[in-house]
Parts: C-alpha cells; sequence; structure tokens
C-alpha cells in the first residue's frame, strides 16, 4: 500500500470515526461527512491515473455533484432545525416528535 492510500484511508477513517462519535452538533456531522465526501473524491480522482483508465475519468464528477447535493440538503436541514428548534443540538431532534 503506497503513502497516499493510506493517506485517504486514514482520512476516511477519521471522518467516519469523528461522525460517530462527535455527534452533539448537526454542523460537526455535516463537516465529517463532507470529509469523508471530500477523501473519496480525491481517491476517485487519482484512480484513473494509476491505472491509465481513461473511462472513469467522469466519476468523480459524478461524485462531486452528489456531494454538493448532499452539502445543500445538509445546510438546508441545518436552517431549519435552528429555525425550529432553536439550535442545532442533536439531542434536540428527535423523530418520535412530530
Amino acid at each position: 500500500m503506497s503513502l497516499l492510500h493510506l493517506s485517504f484511508y486514514s482520512a476516511f477513517t477519521l471522518s467516519s470515526l469523528g461522525l460517530a462519535f462527535h455527534r452533539t452538533h448537526l454542523i460537526s456531522a455535516l463537516l465529517c461527512l463532507e470529509s469523508m465526501m471530500l477523501s473519496m473524491y480525491i481517491a476517485l480522482s487519482t484512480w484513473p491515473v494509476e491505472n491509465q483508465a481513461t473511462s472513469f475519468t467522469l466519476v468523480p464528477v459524478l461524485m462531486l455533484t452528489f456531494s454538493a447535493c448532499e452539502a445543500g440538503t445538509g445546510l438546508a436541514m441545518l436552517v431549519a432545525s435552528t429555525r425550529t428548534h432553536g439550535s442545532d443540538h442533536l439531542h434536540n431532534l428527535n423523530l418520535l416528535q412530530c
């Protein structure tokens, strides 16, 4: 395993651990999701270059598109929850109470 692959795997793992253990604010969960998407984007961007496969060069652009949609949806949820509940703490959000 090269140093480049190790850095991608460690960035993704640290982001998923941050998402699992630091779930107090919605903004911290969104930042962990964005860092996971960023590490996946960089890994998918370097993969066609390493394998000399030109047919997979569109995959990082699609990944970036889905990441932008995820970020927009997350920020909309953050604004909506802050307006209705007064804060972005995740313990205030209960799906059983509508």
